[in-house]
């Protein structure tokens, strides 16, 4: 298994995230990729039904989980970003409410390592 890490934003946004105990988590290992932020937003997604991986050029200024039909952006900080694209989608958590991802945008520290470990 290996982890990845979140960049770390900005330090109010540390801060933030610690206060609400969000620890943000990827994990990659060779059945699944786990992404979670804490207590807020979980998904586990079988490595079979990971068709696409690629970076992102853009950023986003917001924070946290945010999604609608299947596609959700999980980042702590602007960016750099891989967007992945899931098929079937598979089964998440935001809140405790179960939702469907189909594709998953995250912000992580070390691009090339994460897009290596998935392909």
């Amino acid at each position: 298994m290996s982890s990845h890490r979140m960049p770390r934003g900005n330090p109010v946004i540390r801060v933030l995230l610690t206060l609400l105990f969000v620890r943000p988590r990827i994990d990659v290992t060779r059945a699944v990729l786990v992404v979670s932020l804490g207590w807020s937003f979980r998904v586990a997604v079988p490595r079979g039904a990971i068709q696409a991986v690629d970076s992102v050029p853009w950023r986003r200024h917001s924070i946290g989980a945010h999604g609608w039909r299947g596609r959700w952006l999980v980042n702590n900080a602007s960016g750099p970003l891989v967007r992945i694209r899931i098929e079937p989608t598979t089964r998440g958590r935001v809140l405790g409410y179960p939702i469907r991802v189909r594709e998953l945008t995250l912000s992580v520290d070390d691009v090339a390592a994460f897009l290596t470990d998935l392909r």
